[in-house]
């Protein structure tokens, strides 16, 4: 048992209220269960998003260079994870199942996560603890996104939630050497798969050096907390040194030094409340709960940093002023304040009479969790309907781009590459972000002030269309808007390209295809 846990005498784990380990094992199938079968229902609710579509057709990528040579766009450039991580791994998921065998693996990523919550909790304040930590975490909105949606965020969050269960399983140990080595290779590599989930190592460092106090005691848990940074750290800089420049400029320019986007900071955090402020309610009445009863001062202040946690990304976002990926970013927090937040509800069961009047309040909390099952069953529907559906876009676009050997714009080209066999030629696909020249290297990007995601360069686009570069060009006036309406211009004024297609997108969108044709 963990040294934060130590008012209780290791005994009375299950003498305090915990009920056979049985039922609780039987508990925390039924919250994978439930889990299981409300993210699966979001699985086929939709066509890849354009995040998903990038990561699987780069991990695609990234296998016929390994495999036959082939060569790769500088994904390290631009993504915000390392592109030898996760894509390559959903990528033999889609190979096996398609989108939805992708979007599978990010459900058994996110059941272990629900299973380590519950180890972690558990081992903290007891088995009961553990199951309500796990419930409320498993229905929540994003959870149920993640476990349908094929990106490196699942990934994350499992590996995180590991590094924090080997952290907590050291326990009153003295030599917790493995246990703080095991944990620092989990992070680094939750790390290198997301880079923005470095924000949370912090909270992993704190959770191994207070649930040594009082026991082992502060020698150890200073040497716990050294043995994790100097892990990570050194694992961190190997893996930076072996990628490169690329790396490193990729780092910067999606994580560090990120462009601020249009989204007003309270607008940010009202998202984030609506979707994680019940955990974040609770877990504060569990801080209330341990400093009124005068528990350990450790523990006190562990339960403040595990719901804080729950604030990283939100307040990260809204410093940004950006709403993008919202949703998905606030999980792990969440997964930290559920540990707070089992351990109100069990105070909250353990404060009612034993007997008959504990077990009916036991039931009644269980029932309880009936009100976040439904609001997160109807929010992640929202997240995973959230995206206009490409069927009918690829289907058209699909024989003009695969017929053809000619150089494509497309505003968002993910989705195209992703799912049509032309999509391993990558030299051909350029975006209204950059040109991809014949040789794979880049033009007209957008200037280094608006980050990866601005739009190009209008003037090297103009000059591209002039030549008649593009066979054809394929615009949605989504993302690039502006752009859009200056090539559209750039379009008409050459007199070399027509519309052949306006194609439905989403309930308010179009795409719009010209094809170049050649003069007599």
């Amino acid at each position: 048992m963990a040294g934060v846990a130590g008012s209780r005498r290791p005994g009375r784990r299950a003498a305090a209220g915990r009920g056979p380990r049985g039922w609780v094992l039987a508990g925390l199938v039924a919250v994978l269960a439930v889990q299981v079968l409300l993210s699966v229902r979001l699985v086929w609710s939709d066509t890849a998003f354009q995040d998903e579509a990038l990561y699987l057709w780069a991990g695609h990528l990234e296998w016929a260079h390994w495999l036959h040579g082939a060569p790769v766009p500088p994904f390290p450039a631009y993504f915000s994870g390392a592109p030898v991580l996760y894509p390559p791994l959903g990528a033999l998921a889609d190979s096996a199942g398609g989108l939805a065998g992708a979007r599978l693996l990010s459900l058994v990523f996110m059941l272990g996560a629900t299973g380590l919550l519950w180890g972690t909790a558990g081992r903290l304040f007891g088995r009961r603890a553990g199951f309500f930590a796990a419930a409320l975490f498993a229905v929540l909105g994003p959870t149920l996104h993640l476990g349908a949606f094929a990106t490196y965020d699942a990934l994350a969050v499992f590996l995180v939630a590991l590094a924090a269960w080997c952290v907590v399983r050291a326990g009153e140990r003295q030599d917790a050497t493995g246990w703080m080595v095991a944990a620092g290779v989990a992070l680094a590599v939750a790390n290198a798969a997301a880079y923005s989930y470095v924000l949370f190592d912090p909270v992993v460092i704190v959770l191994a050096l207070l649930t040594a106090i009082p026991k082992p005691g502060g020698k150890t848990a200073a040497a716990r907390g050294a043995i994790l940074l100097t892990v990570v750290i050194v694992l961190l800089l190997a893996g930076v040194l072996l990628g490169g420049s690329s790396y490193l400029h990729g780092i910067g320019k999606t994580t560090v030094a990120r462009v601020a986007g249009p989204d007003s900071p309270l607008s940010v955090l009202a998202d984030a409340w609506s979707w994680t402020g019940l955990i974040i309610v609770v877990g504060v009445c569990g801080v209330v709960i341990s400093w009124v009863l005068r528990e350990r001062r450790a523990l006190t202040w562990l339960l403040a940093v595990l719901t804080a946690a729950a604030l990283l990304g939100p307040l990260e976002q809204a410093r940004l002023h950006t709403a993008a990926s919202l949703n998905k970013h606030v999980g792990l927090g969440a997964w930290f304040a559920a540990i707070a937040a089992g351990y109100a509800v069990d105070k909250l069961i353990a404060a009612a009479p034993a007997g008959r009047t504990r077990s009916l309040t036991c039931g009644a909390c269980v029932v309880a969790l009936a009100f976040p099952l439904s609001l997160g069953a109807s929010q992640s529907r929202a997240f995973s309907t959230s995206w206009p559906d490409s069927a009918s876009f690829t289907a058209i676009f699909g024989p003009l781009a695969d017929h053809g050997s000619g150089h494509l714009l497309v505003e968002d080209p993910s989705i195209a590459e992703y799912y049509l066999p032309a999509g391993a030629q990558w030299q051909r696909w350029s975006s209204t972000r950059n040109i991809v020249l014949p040789s794979g290297a880049s033009d007209g990007g957008p200037a280094s002030a608006a980050g990866v995601t601005g739009d190009g360069n209008p003037g090297v686009f103009a000059e591209f269309i002039t030549r008649g570069y593009f066979s054809l060009v394929a615009l949605n006036f989504a993302d690039t808007t502006p752009l859009d309406h200056t090539i559209t211009a750039d379009l008409r004024r050459t007199h070399r390209y027509r519309i052949i297609q306006v194609i439905p997108y989403g309930p308010h969108g179009t795409y719009v295809i010209w094809q170049h044709e050649p003069q007599q």
